[in-house]
């Protein structure tokens, strides 16, 4: 979680332990990038598919920022999702090593509408994410030395 006003912070952690089915106490702590906000981070296991579920109980509150990350598992790709105020939601499939992966319809579907190199320039960035990623990184970096939470689903 990159930002939430504290008073939302509660209703954030039992949005978490309603999909996880787990009791959630995050250690929250101020965000620099905006001090009327808190963030929190934290580590969690489940099933595949609980990643989506996690940010689709977070995007009832449209203050927040956030992302979700949900490694790889045998027979399932790993997916990467961000939020953004006023942006709304950025999903994409991960490889093993974490790198997004664009499918081939999207990119030839690009392809077929790009009418010269600031089109396929503009397209590729949406494709990637780049928005979302620009928006979030100021809210990231303050992460780096906070403490993590591990939150678990015992499946």
């Amino acid at each position: 979680m990159h930002s939430s006003p504290p008073a939302v912070c509660p209703h954030v952690e039992w949005a978490l332990g309603r999909v996880l089915d787990a009791p959630v106490d995050l250690d929250w702590s101020v965000q620099p990038a905006s001090p009327a906000a808190w963030r929190a981070d934290c580590a969690w296991v489940g099933p595949p598919g609980t990643g989506g579920r996690i940010a689709a109980a977070l995007q009832k509150w449209q203050m927040l920022r956030f992302e979700v990350t949900e490694d790889p598992s045998p027979g399932v790709d790993g997916e990467r999702i961000m939020f953004v105020p006023g942006r709304g939601v950025y999903r994409a499939a991960t490889s093993a090593n974490g790198d997004l992966m664009i499918a081939e319809d999207r990119i030839r579907a690009l392809l077929a509408t790009c009418r010269d190199p600031d089109s396929l320039r503009h397209g590729l960035n949406r494709l990637l994410g780049t928005e979302w990623d620009a928006e979030l990184e100021p809210y990231r970096h303050y992460g780096e030395d906070a403490g993590q939470n591990w939150l678990s689903q015992v499946s």
